[in-house]
């Protein structure tokens, strides 16, 4: 994330909730247990971002 995000991607992964994680921030999702290619998944879709 930092790679793509910078310096935002602390705070991203803080605050914002989206939706495809169920109302999760990335680290929700990390904390419950989400796959991680899943929230990345999620967060490329989030930030139109390619998803590898």
């Amino acid at each position: 994330m930092r790679e793509e995000l910078g310096p935002l991607a602390d705070s991203f992964s803080r605050d914002h909730v989206m939706s495809d994680l169920g109302g999760r921030t990335v680290m929700e999702a990390l904390r419950d247990g989400i796959d991680v290619k899943d929230i990345w998944a999620a967060v490329a879709r989030d930030r139109e971002l390619p998803f590898f």
